[in-house]
């Protein structure tokens, strides 16, 4: 009986301690991380270009004073909502007082002339910057529609997003009226392309950048791509 009840006492010690230490642990962090100690004082602002990265980091004051741990990341998407020139954002909490937040800005795939001034529009018709002429290397969006919802507009941009970026850029004035009649032309010597829907941009890229580098450069050409496999091509 003496030894059964010594062997009942140490595990019951034994558990005690373990218990004990256990919530001595969470306690201890709970403290550092809910208190003063770890409170958010400096807001690092990366990848900003367009928008000035200060004023972002002003947006966020508010959370100043928060343990980390607590910060609220809906109410900073709120507060980061006020900026449409962001894309999208990452946010880091890096111990003991920082939060890092990576800007990804909204960039320009095309440009649509109102009146006197051209605004230049990311894919999803954002005006990211408004500018009295337009960019070399921008191209002209001439669709039927230039209200971002219709299928006009979509599917400019869809097949302008697909481009690659060298061939982008050589993109003078593109236009459609549906979504599967995209057109564009080109800069240089005045090439048209018939691109048709946006579906499978990337094969059409490629045939269209086969065909330009087998034809004679000193005439315009017209290269219909809408059918990839089945290209055809006439001097304009």
């Amino acid at each position: 009986m003496r030894r059964f009840t010594r062997r009942s006492r140490r595990r019951r010690l034994a558990a005690t301690t373990a218990a004990a230490t256990a919530v001595a642990l969470v306690g201890g962090v709970a403290i550092v991380t809910l208190s003063p100690l770890m409170a958010l004082d400096t807001i690092e602002v990366i990848g900003t270009s367009r928008l000035d990265a200060t004023a972002v980091g002003a947006a966020l004051d508010d959370h100043r004073g928060t343990p980390l741990a607590l910060l609220d990341e809906s109410a900073i998407r709120d507060d980061l909502a006020a900026f449409p020139l962001i894309r999208s954002y990452a946010t880091e909490v890096v111990p003991p007082h920082t939060l890092v937040v990576r800007i990804v800005e909204r960039a320009p795939v095309g440009a649509i002339e109102r009146g006197a001034v051209v605004d230049l529009v990311d894919a999803a018709g954002v005006v990211v910057e408004t500018s009295p002429e337009r960019p070399a290397g921008i191209p002209l969006i001439a669709a039927t529609s230039t209200d971002p919802e219709s299928l006009a507009f979509r599917s400019v941009s869809a097949v302008l997003s697909a481009l690659p970026e060298t061939l982008r850029g050589q993109v003078d004035v593109i236009s459609a009226s549906t979504r599967d009649d995209v057109t564009f032309t080109m800069t240089g010597i005045g090439h048209r392309v018939v691109w048709g829907s946006a579906e499978r941009s990337g094969f059409k890229a490629r045939v269209l950048a086969a065909a330009i580098a087998a034809t004679g450069q000193d005439a315009a050409w017209e290269y219909d791509v809408s059918a990839p496999e089945s290209l055809v091509v006439r001097r304009l």
